[in-house]
């Protein structure tokens, strides 16, 4: 008994499979560090050198990635205070709240370099001339970049800078304006992406089926090898056989009755079972060698010498292809 194995391919190839490398759409933050101011004027005078220009500032902000290299960002900023340093001790706090866009191209799968670009509703407000208070507030334009550091999935880095352009507080009594800088690193965490899509699990699923044994006894005329026209057609299953099954083998075995010497009948069976594996082997691209043909002369008789019909049946060739089993592995989802 032969065996042939086969593995089918899938039938079903599953598509749209989340990416895993996805980014987390959602994400919020804060930030500190250092602000710093310039272009100082106060009603239309140059006063860069009469105020301490430099503070620490921080603040909140959140954000939606829209695609991966563009996301809508806002934050409230603390941008610190400006003291005058000298006998009007006046000092301006202020403080925004952003809207920008943030456009980033992904250096590597780590780092990403970012701009930024929108605007910043300001308050402004002063002490000093006194006990006075001035207040004033409005829109200006900002912008920033950076580096931003992707620690894992989920936890980010970022290293900035963000300008804002012409600050100003106004009152009755006094008018003023500056351009303000901060430079911060803040810490991002991201949320929102999918959950990733488990790698599907396949195993081997075993099936065997079983191809028949094939058998045919071709007869014989008295001292003839020669197979009939009529005999050869029934030789068409087993020619089947051997194309399609790569194991398959074909056992030719020729036979002859008792009359005549034994020398004679052993070549007379040798004749009869190269003619049927020469008729099997005629109309077929196969390996010869997969047909085995040998003669046994006078032994293994089937029926009686003694009679005209016994030596018939035993004048006669054996075809014999052996059962084969064919075992099938189909890959199957887990459960």
């Amino acid at each position: 008994m032969s065996k042939v194995r086969y593995v089918l391919p899938l039938a079903l190839l599953i598509s749209g499979v989340a990416n895993a490398a996805a980014d987390n759409p959602w994400y919020a933050g804060f930030r500190v560090g250092a602000t710093h101011y310039n272009d100082i004027s106060v009603d239309g005078v140059d006063s860069n050198s009469a105020f301490d220009r430099d503070d620490m500032g921080g603040g909140l902000f959140a954000g939606y990635n829209v695609t991966p290299w563009f996301a809508v960002e806002t934050g409230y900023t603390w941008l610190g205070r400006a003291e005058f340093n000298n006998d009007y001790k006046m000092r301006v706090d202020q403080q925004a709240i952003d809207l920008v866009g943030k456009f980033t191209w992904h250096a590597t799968d780590y780092m990403g370099l970012y701009a930024k670009l929108g605007g910043a509703y300001y308050f402004s407000e002063a002490k000093g001339f006194g006990a006075e208070k001035y207040k004033d507030d409005g829109v200006v334009g900002t912008a920033g970049a950076g580096l931003e550091f992707f620690l894992d999935d989920h936890l980010s880095a970022r290293l900035e800078y963000q300008y804002y352009h012409d600050v100003e507080l106004k009152d009755k009594d006094v008018r003023a304006n500056w351009d303000t800088h901060f430079y911060g690193l803040s810490l991002v965490y991201s949320w929102g992406a999918p959950e990733p899509v488990a790698e599907p699990v396949y195993v081997d699923q075993v099936s065997v089926a079983t191809l028949e044994e094939l058998k045919l006894a071709v007869p014989f005329a008295f001292d003839s090898s020669s197979i009939s026209t009529g005999d050869a057609a029934k030789l068409v299953p087993f020619e089947q056989r051997l194309q399609e099954q790569d194991a398959a083998q074909i056992y030719v075995v020729g036979y002859t009755d008792s009359k005549g010497s034994e020398a004679y009948n052993q070549k007379l069976s040798e004749r009869r079972a190269d003619a049927v594996a020469d008729a099997l082997r005629a109309h077929l691209n196969v390996d010869g060698s997969r047909i085995i043909a040998e003669g046994r002369g006078e032994a293994d008789p089937v029926a009686s010498n003694q009679t005209e019909e016994g030596r018939a049946q035993n004048r006669r060739v054996e075809i014999v292809s052996p059962s084969i089993d064919i075992e099938t592995v189909t890959q199957v989802l887990a459960e």
